[in-house]
Formats: structure tokens, C-alpha cells, sequence
């Protein structure tokens, strides 16, 4: 049961990664409708207190995480150049199959309609903010970046780790240095990828015990803002311009991304 039990977090893990890497979409939004979001960023909040037993137990997703960021961000970066309405058609499936189960997981300490109110503000701010995304243009190159710029990039993916629906790579488009910071991690170079680890593994730390607070003092306030991202972040990846046999076989993958993730949800149910 415990292999299986990795086994799982080690899949749900790669998932979360791909979406780290994935233009428009959000691996924190991955890891709520997963299943293990709460459970990550609780553990990470509180790292230091019985550390040896939470590191055990995040380690299969955290490797699967890296291993969806380092194994996939080369495919990524080819089927988002040749493929990417097919792509986002099945994120977009993948994203709406278990949110059902996420809706009743935000309802677990009952609901009031007042709740409504920060998922309609989250969700206008990320719409706001993705509308801007025709306006972005790549321009960073490598000989004009700084330490400081990376550790600040590298603060950015952490933030669109835990916090869902807020999409690194879509900030990163909007400041000009996603192209730049893929093709490094493409080709493994180090002197930046090492100060963007750091950057990332600082935001993880200071959010997770900022958000697992908010959990705490007023769970549904929180859960629902969250939501408003999340849904948000669908929207905001629809493809434009689909029409005839490329819009019958978006569908398609819309469909199996619905299947996956509707599975993963179940298997994520079962697991909590």
C-alpha cells in the first residue's frame, strides 16, 4: 500500500511539474484538483517539525516534480511550438475532471454564500491579468539578465507553484524572460538555474506558511479565493480560432485530459 501510495504521489507529481513549465496553466491548481495541495503546503509550512517524517513522506511527489519540470520541459517546449492548441485543450480537460471533488473539499467545514465573493475577485484578477498576455513579447537574453533577476524569476515559478491558478510561465511571458528561462533548463545550464532554485525554494517556504495560516484562521474564505484562480486559469488557456476537424479533435483531447484527471481525483480521494 505504501509503494502504491508513492507510486501515486510520484504521478500526481510529474503533473504538477508539467504544469510548472506549461504556458497558461498553474501546478498549484495541478495539486489542488490532485488532491495534495493542502497536504504540501502544510507540510512545507511546518518543514522543520518532524522534518525526517515529512520529507519521507513528500519525497515521491517531489521527485515526480522534477522529473515532470526536467523531462517534460523539452517536450513542452516542442508540442507548445507545433501543438499548442491540442495541448491546451487537454490541460483544460485535465483541469475540469475533478472539480467537483475540489468544490466539496472547499465545502468540507460547511459553505455561506459570502465565500463568493473573494472566488469573483480572484477570478476578475486573474482574467484581468491574462488578457495582457497578447501584449507579451520574449526579449531577455542571457547576456543582459542579473543574479538578482534570477532570484526574482526564480520567486516567481515558486509563487505559481503555491499559489493555484497563478501561472509562472504567463508572468514570466508578460516580464520577457520565459523563452530565455526554458531554454536554459532545456539545455541544463547551471549559473542560471542554480540562483532560479534558490529564488523558488525561498517564495515556497515564506508562502506555504503564509497560505497554510489563511488555512487555518478562515479555511473557506481561503479555499474559495483559491477557486476563483483556478477557474480563472481555465478560461484563460482556451484556445482561439478553433474551428471544424481542429476544434472536433480539441474536444477529443479535452475529453481524455477530463478522463485523466478525473481518475487521478478518485485515486487522490482514495489516498486522503
Amino acid at each position: 500500500m505504501c509503494v502504491l501510495s508513492g507510486i501515486r504521489d510520484f504521478l500526481k507529481g510529474i503533473v504538477i511539474g508539467i504544469g510548472a513549465v506549461a504556458p497558461g496553466v498553474s501546478g498549484g491548481a495541478f495539486a489542488v484538483i490532485l488532491g495534495v495541495y493542502s497536504r504540501l503546503t502544510s507540510a512545507i509550512a511546518d518543514i522543520f517539525h518532524d522534518s525526517i517524517k515529512k520529507i519521507k513522506d513528500l519525497l515521491p511527489l517531489g521527485l515526480g516534480m522534477i522529473s515532470g519540470v526536467l523531462v517534460f520541459s523539452r517536450i513542452i517546449q516542442y508540442l507548445f511550438m507545433y501543438h499548442e492548441a491540442q495541448v491546451k485543450f487537454l490541460f483544460i480537460g485535465l483541469m475540469i475532471g475533478t472539480i467537483p471533488l475540489v468544490i466539496k473539499d472547499a465545502n468540507k467545514n460547511g459553505f455561506k454564500s459570502i465565500y463568493l465573493i473573494p472566488c469573483l475577485i480572484s477570478f476578475g484578477i486573474t482574467v484581468t491579468f491574462n488578457i495582457l498576455e497578447d501584449s507579451v513579447m520574449n526579449v531577455i537574453s542571457e547576456d543582459s539578465i542579473s543574479i538578482l533577476a534570477l532570484l526574482i524569476y526564480g520567486a516567481i515559478i515558486g509563487l505559481g507553484t503555491i499559489v493555484p491558478g497563478v501561472s509562472a510561465s504567463f508572468i514570466l511571458m508578460y516580464l520577457g524572460s520565459y523563452e530565455f528561462l526554458l531554454a536554459s533548463l532545456v539545455d541544463m545550464k547551471l549559473m542560471i538555474l542554480i540562483p532560479l532554485g534558490i529564488g523558488f525554494v525561498l517564495c515556497i517556504f515564506v508562502f506555504a506558511k503564509f497560505i497554510n495560516y489563511l488555512f487555518d484562521k478562515a479555511y473557506g474564505v481561503t479555499y474559495y479565493s483559491i477557486l476563483g484562480f483556478v477557474f480563472a486559469s481555465i478560461v484563460a488557456i482556451v484556445p482561439a480560432n478553433q474551428y471544424g476537424m481542429d476544434l472536433i479533435f480539441g474536444i477529443i483531447y479535452c475529453i481524455i485530459g477530463f478522463s485523466l484527471s478525473y481518475l487521478l481525483g478518485k485515486i487522490g480521494k482514495g489516498a486522503n
